[in-house]
């Protein structure tokens, strides 16, 4: 007979509610039910003077149960099970260990009492899914904490330590971390019992007090930072709203922004982009597959990126050995990761003895390849430059180990070329870092044919050791994210070239709500990285494609991005964060001018109709072709890598949102004007004829 997911029972005159929903306790409809089964047993239990709420397992009630996303609700609603909680004319005691988020804070609330393990962290985190706090979070917990303190946690989604819960009065009491909860609970219970103790509701406290001047502030802080999203002011609006009127009618105001937001195109967005991130890994080629052993990582190259991924492989728990070309630039790497590190430590990510530690017992910066020779993994990370990854990769197969994985961490260059160099290709694989790799989530773990499953699947091992965000990609310049930026980098020249200013094109874009445009993002990286890589790709171009010769003439003077202070922005000591430069206009115009155009005005609208459907359909050719396996693979790298909106989901998740159909239709339209810029991807025109979604792809 299969174990009810809450169980009561008694030990004396003290009533264990016990939720036990393995693996996280997740409060889906059975556990529900069973705690209002559970509350009304103990009402009727005329033995029972006290109750105590625990979970079993690893974790007090870390949430919803993910399996219920985006299905209708189901009863018991659980401000209904909270409601009867709170109401019940005898104590109750809650004891919280692991994470106690969202519904499970909320849950916690409802009770009389209220203790925390030590190592406890918990939160509201709903503002993340597209939601707010909808069983009474944003009632109860500006009682206890304060009206400002209560939205931080609602509106940031971060965790609260056990500490600062203890501090903001979120919890009564902490107890050491070896202390069971039902032992703590017991103990608790009789303290209380002996005291004579009883209801304690937060339902009957005072409501906070609201302060206009500071809620203005905070909206506009909140408007400025989470740009476009819904979630975070409605959490205001029902917090400070619910201040003004009583409990009750606070509730109803509550649930009904909460209603509001669960039908949100905003809340689908984000609970897609929630769900794709733990199916990214999940690839049925893997199932069953042992990842090889790693523990002493090697990396070939200490600049930034070689540094940094260094980093993130110390902060993982990782032995690290850095090899550079010569002592000077090996000392000089080992000056970057110690500064690194530091970093770390002034970010919390560290302790300062740690720091000391790691770089003691576990880093060293060499000059020798032979130092490598029992590294389980080597990572190159060296200039972009197909000779030199050579050379490096016919040094690795001399000095490495048997069964060493040698991974790449090339950003467009053709994995199997350098694999071939070697006498093992099934041990090479690609590790496509993002910069900084020690903070960026993103790894891109691309894939030849001639890789080992086993590899493939130390890859993934390796990746989740370091908390990224692993994708399987294929060959490919550019593999997933840099393949599709390049595409739309390429119609933002279009638009610029027939009228549109850079400065036009970016504030569209970040209206839309990326955090950058594309050229603020190219300053950034610098101009110079764009230069080479048009230069490597000269001899293969089509004559037919259009490439933006002003990129080039800024090139040529030294116009390098924000380094050198001169890009498509101008930044200086007035404007760090870079301002338009008429000179830039003024070369482009004369560009206009050769090839003929006349220029005409874009719209807000039709730039960023024109950049979507540049970026949709070259993300339907990468999934049509087997780059990304899936539309949600290539949605978690834009997400992760490139700034996507996370509130969009995505750009296949957009793009089922705006209709196939119409977006063929866009882009035929376009195609009038350049056939070969426009060629619509075979994948999308099949799904839009079909009328199928990208989302019945992400098997």
């Amino acid at each position: 007979m299969t174990q009810q997911p809450v169980q009561y029972s008694r030990e004396g005159d003290i009533a264990l509610i016990c939720i036990d929903n393995p693996p996280v306790n997740a409060i889906g409809q059975s556990v529900r039910a069973g705690l209002m089964a559970c509350i009304d047993t103990f009402a009727a239990d005329t033995s029972a003077r006290i109750a105590v709420l625990y979970c079993a397992g690893r974790t007090f009630v870390a949430g919803a149960d993910i399996s219920e996303f985006g299905k209708p609700a189901t009863a018991p609603f659980l401000p209904d099970v909270i409601a009867r909680l709170e109401a019940l004319e005898k104590p109750v005691l809650c004891v919280m260990h692991g994470t106690a988020l969202g519904g499970g804070l909320e849950l916690a609330l409802g009770a009389h009492y209220r203790i925390g393990v030590s190592g406890l962290k918990t939160g509201l985190p709903e503002t993340s899914l597209g939601l707010l706090p909808g069983a009474g979070g944003t009632q109860r917990l500006p009682r206890l904490t304060g009206l400002e303190a209560a939205l931080e946690i609602m509106i940031s989604a971060r965790h609260i330590s056990a500490d600062q819960a203890l501090e903001m009065g979120i919890i009564d009491h902490l107890v050491p971390a070896a202390q069971d909860p039902r032992t703590v609970g017991l103990a608790k219970a009789r303290e209380l019992l002996a005291t004579g103790a009883g209801p304690r509701r937060l339902c009957d406290m005072p409501p906070p007090q609201v302060n206009a001047e500071q809620i203005e502030a905070l909206r506009a802080r909140t408007a400025a930072r989470y740009r476009g999203q819904n979630a975070q002011m409605a959490a205001i609006d029902a917090a400070v709203g619910g201040a003004a009127m009583p409990f009750a009618d606070g509730m109803q105001h509550e649930r009904a922004l909460f209603l509001q937001l669960r039908e949100s195109p905003q809340r689908a967005a984000l609970v897609h982009a929630f769900l794709a991130e733990r199916k990214v890994a999940q690839l049925p080629e893997l199932d069953g597959i042992t990842p090889r052993a790693f523990s002493q990582l090697g990396v070939v190259g200490g600049g930034r990126m070689g540094s940094g991924i260094a980093v993130a492989a110390l902060l993982a728990g990782l032995d690290v050995t850095l090899l550079e070309r010569d002592a000077q630039s090996a000392a000089q790497a080992q000056q970057t990761v110690a500064q690194m590190l530091a970093e770390s430590v002034k970010r919390g990510k560290l302790t300062d003895e740690a720091r000391t530690r790691i770089l003691a017992q576990s880093f060293r910066a060499v000059d020798t390849y032979a130092a490598l020779a029992e590294c389980d993994l080597v990572i190159e990370a060296v200039f972009e430059d197909m000779d030199i990854k050579r050379e490096v990769f016919t040094q690795l197969d001399q000095h490495c180990k048997a069964g060493a994985i040698l991974a790449t961490n090339t950003s467009y260059l053709d994995i199997p070329q350098i694999a071939a160099m070697t006498g093992r290709p099934a041990d090479v694989l690609g590790l496509h870092f993002f910069s900084p790799a020690h903070i960026m989530r993103l790894l891109e773990i691309v894939v030849p044919k001639t890789t080992a499953p086993d590899v493939v699947a130390t890859g993934f091992a390796f990746g989740k050791k370091l908390g990224k965000v692993s994708v399987r990609a294929g060959v490919c310049d550019g593999f997933i994210g840099n393949r599709i930026l390049q595409v739309y980098r390429a119609v933002s020249d279009h638009m610029v070239l027939a009228g549109a200013s850079p400065y036009e094109v970016d504030r569209a874009v970040t209206e839309f709500g990326f955090p950058m445009g594309p050229y603020a993002v190219q300053d950034l990286a610098g101009l110079d990285i764009g230069f080479m890589t048009r230069q490597r790709k000269a001899a293969t171009r089509d004559p037919r494609e259009f490439v933006a010769r002003w990129a080039d003439e800024m090139h040529t003077r030294g116009w390098h991005g924000r380094k050198t202070g001169q890009g498509y922005y101008t930044y200086d000591a007035d404007t760090p964060k870079g301002r338009p430069c008429p000179e830039v206009e003024a070369i482009i115009a004369a560009e206009r001018r050769e090839y003929g155009v006349t220029p005409r005005s874009f719209s807000a609208d039709e730039i960023v109709a024109r950049y979507m459907a540049a970026m949709v359909n070259e993300s339907a050719l990468v999934i049509g072709e087997g780059i990304a396996a899936r539309p949600l693979d290539v949605d978690v790298t834009l997400l992760h890598g490139y700034g996507f909106p996370r509130w969009r989901g995505g750009p296949m998740h957009w793009a089922d949102t705006q209709g196939l159909d119409q977006l063929l239709a866009r882009i035929q339209r376009f195609a009038d004007e350049d056939a070969h810029f426009w060629r619509a991807a075979p994948l999308l025109v099949e799904l839009a004829q079909e009328k199928r979604l990208f989302a019945s792809l992400n098997t």
